[in-house]
């Protein structure tokens, strides 16, 4: 059965975003939390000299011989909340967006609109990504700072609210977006192999089947398909905001000249050269494919429990 050459577009109610953020606030917070060990020792390899060169395991073996197994949930708090704001205003925002991002492209065509969508579905992607991350990130920075403050320093503070609140005393508004910037060049770029490679994953994954096969797909099926599809997406996030997320370890920990923000990550990119930048990309991106699966299993799981409708979808079929 092909698609019909007009589709509606979903009429989303508020209580369906409501619906989307919890899921998104969710799965993110439980995800990005489940990780913190992972996140304490990959921020090791990317700031201390100790630790430069060693791989996931070796890094762990270091730190909890050095500094006993508790410290491998440093900066657990800030980061449970952080990605809790931050995953229900992206999954929720990315969800907004790419419909506002439909509407726009069939606007006109409003005979046709959803197929001038589906041939402009890949700018889509990247436009409601890149929206609902940079949005998100307002929430996300002042945590993400103190988290890797915690990390980088175990004596600056007791744990999210001592440290957040130092942070805050000493250095105001100034020091907690001091990362604002090289944290969205991260999560932008994040977010865009996130969202779009599962897009396309997906796409690829149906489009030789008709929509009579695709309904009676079996639950082990769906589920492979998720799960790949958010493990090459995790991979392309991974590497496209590596060498930013080494350049925001850097600057939450203080390094690099003073100046702008643009100037410091311009002298820090070249002192760190190119293989600086990706140091701890190993891990990273083991990190990352277990993090962006396992948030898209749990998203889907959880907005359908909500009794959420499924995302505007506006893939290409064969």
């Amino acid at each position: 059965m092909e698609r019909p050459k007009t589709r509606l577009i979903p009429d989303f109610s508020s209580r369906d975003y409501a619906s989307f953020f919890v899921a998104g606030a969710l799965c993110c917070t439980i995800s990005h939390g489940g990780m913190t060990p992972v996140d304490v020792v990959k921020t090791r390899i990317q700031i201390s000299p100790a630790f430069k060169g060693l791989t996931l395991s070796e890094g762990t073996r270091l730190v909890v011989a050095k500094e006993g197994v508790a410290t491998l949930l440093t900066g657990f708090g800030p980061t449970a909340v952080g990605y809790f704001v931050q995953g229900g205003a992206k999954f929720a925002g990315y969800e907004f967006w790419k419909k506002k991002f439909v509407q726009i492209a069939g606007a006109g065509d409003p005979a046709h609109g959803y197929e001038t969508a589906v041939r402009h579905r890949t700018a889509i992607y990247l436009g409601a990504a890149s929206v609902a991350e940079f949005f998100a990130d307002i929430l996300l920075t002042p945590l993400e700072a103190t988290r890797i403050r915690l990390v980088a320093e175990p004596k600056y503070a007791t744990g999210l609210v001592t440290g957040f609140t130092r942070l805050a005393r000493e250095g105001g508004v100034r020091e907690l977006y001091a990362g604002f910037l090289p944290i969205i060049c991260k999560q932008i770029p994040y977010a865009i192999g996130q969202f779009t490679v599962n897009e396309l994953c997906h796409e690829l994954a149906f489009r030789s089947m008709s929509e009579e096969t695709r309904r009676s797909l079996s639950s082990p099926a769906r589920f492979t398909i998720s799960l790949t599809s958010g493990i090459i997406a995790g991979f392309a996030a991974a590497i496209l905001s590596h060498p930013a997320d080494t350049l925001l370890s850097q600057i939450n920990k203080g390094h690099g000249p003073k100046g702008s923000m643009s100037y410091r990550l311009l002298m820090l990119t070249r002192q760190a050269g190119f293989k600086g930048l990706f140091a701890g990309l190993g891990p990273r991106m083991i990190l990352t494919a277990g993090l962006v699966s396992s948030q898209f299993l749990m998203y889907g799981a959880i907005r359908d429990a909500l009794g959420a409708p499924p995302g505007l979808e506006i893939h290409k079929e064969k």
